[in-house]
Formats: C-alpha cells, sequence, structure tokens
C-alpha cells in the first residue's frame, strides 16, 4: 500500500483550516477545531508506537491497558455533551459501554471469526476500537435526547423511544446506504491494501452488525439503568 509522504498529510489541514474558520464564525469557538485536530493527530501517533511495540512483544498486560484506555476514554467523551455529569451517570455510561461493547467483541472474537488466537492484538485493538466508538457515539446521542424529551415533560417511555430511535438513526441510515452510496472505511482500506472485494464484503458485513449491535445494546442498557435509578429516587421519595 503507498505511502503517504508527511507533506502531503499535512496538506489536509487547508480543508480543516476552511471549516475551522466557519465553526469560529458561527458557533463562536475559535480554538475547538484546532484543539481537536491537534489532540487526534498526538493521539493517533502515539497509538500508532504503542501498536508497533504490541504488535512485536504481544504484551497481555499492554493490550489489556490499551482496552481500559479505550472503555475509559470512550465514556467520558460520551458525557461531554450531557447536563448531568455527576460520577453516578458517569458509572452507567461506563458500564453500559463496557458490558455490551465487550459483549459484542468477544462474540465476534471468539465465535464469528473463530481464530486460533482470539487474542492477538492485531484482530483486538481495531475491532474493539470500532466498538467502543460508537457505543460512545450511540451513548451520546441517546442521553442528551433523553435529557432533552425530560426537560420537555415527556415520560420515560416516550423520551426513550425518542432517544432509542434518534440515536439509532446514524446506524440504520449507514445499513441502507452502504454499497450503494458508500463504502465504508475498513472495506476501502482493505481493497487498497489488496484484498478481495469479495473477503473485505464479508468483514464488513461482520462489522457493521458488531456495531449496530454494540450501540444498541449500550442504549438499552444505559436506558434501562436509568429507569431503574429514577424509580429507585421516587421509591426513597
Amino acid at each position: 500500500m503507498q505511502s503517504i509522504p508527511l507533506i502531503k498529510l499535512l496538506y489536509m489541514l487547508i480543508p480543516l483550516s476552511v471549516v475551522g474558520w466557519a465553526y469560529y464564525v458561527w458557533v463562536g469557538k475559535k480554538s475547538e477545531i484546532a484543539l481537536a485536530t491537534l489532540r487526534m493527530s498526538v493521539q493517533l501517533l502515539v497509538v500508532g508506537y504503542v501498536l508497533t511495540s504490541l504488535f512485536t512483544t504481544h504484551s497481555m498486560l499492554l493490550l489489556t491497558f490499551l482496552v481500559l484506555v479505550m472503555v475509559l476514554s470512550a465514556s467520558l467523551i460520551a458525557r461531554r455533551n450531557i447536563r448531568h455529569k455527576d460520577w453516578k451517570t458517569f458509572g452507567v455510561i461506563l458500564g453500559a459501554i463496557t458490558l455490551a461493547g465487550s459483549a459484542n467483541l468477544a462474540w465476534v472474537l471468539w465465535i464469528v471469526l473463530d481464530l486460533d488466537n482470539p487474542l492477538e492484538p492485531r484482530f483486538v485493538i481495531p475491532l474493539a476500537g470500532m466498538i467502543y466508538a460508537n457505543a460512545m457515539n450511540a451513548i451520546s446521542l441517546c442521553a442528551e435526547r433523553y435529557e432533552k424529551e425530560k426537560e420537555h415533560g415527556q415520560s420515560h417511555e416516550k423520551a426513550r423511544a425518542i432517544a432509542f430511535k434518534s440515536s439509532m438513526m446514524p446506524q440504520i441510515n449507514s445499513f441502507l446506504a452502504v454499497g450503494f452510496v458508500s463504502l465504508p472505511g475498513m472495506m476501502t482500506g482493505q481493497i487498497l491494501s489488496g484484498i478481495d472485494p469479495l473477503i473485505a464484503v464479508r468483514y464488513q458485513i461482520v462489522v457493521m452488525a458488531m456495531i449496530l449491535s454494540s450501540g444498541a445494546m449500550s442504549n438499552m442498557m444505559y436506558l434501562y439503568t436509568l429507569n431503574s435509578r429514577f424509580l429507585a429516587k421516587m421509591t426513597q421519595n
């Protein structure tokens, strides 16, 4: 696969600068895009070096540490746009992402792919990253919409239905559009690296199903636990 020279990589700062300018003019936050870009670049560089070491040493300790960092980071980012940022809410988000995401990850590694070594880092890390990142986005959308619906006086059942549907819309749209409208990143990367497109399609089907399931299950656990906490408070009162 062709390597990208550093100077060519820096060219991507031009369209990002346009986005940053529009974001500043319309939203009023002049540094958010720049800081996000810097953080993204640094994080990917660090992960690149860590993964190089991990793929060489196959350290289970380092693998476990990376997965824990993924889960904790995803949970912290997921609560970023909601009003209630207390530690109990963080615990609910962390539990939902960890349990639902890890269950889907284990299912794919041990059952679907049927690998000789399911804990091989080159499989665990990319799949875990996709699962936990998607669960993070799903819960972030779900929690923010649920809060707004409750603030507008909706019952738990109505708020839950609206929040769950809204949070699942991006994944469902992806299911409907994939192939005819878009080629997902993983499939595109495999094709560019020379993999048979029909083999890439099978992996992409697994990834798409895994992404929707992990996001939906995380939301289900979050909404169920949230309602349980709400009922417990009502009972205490």
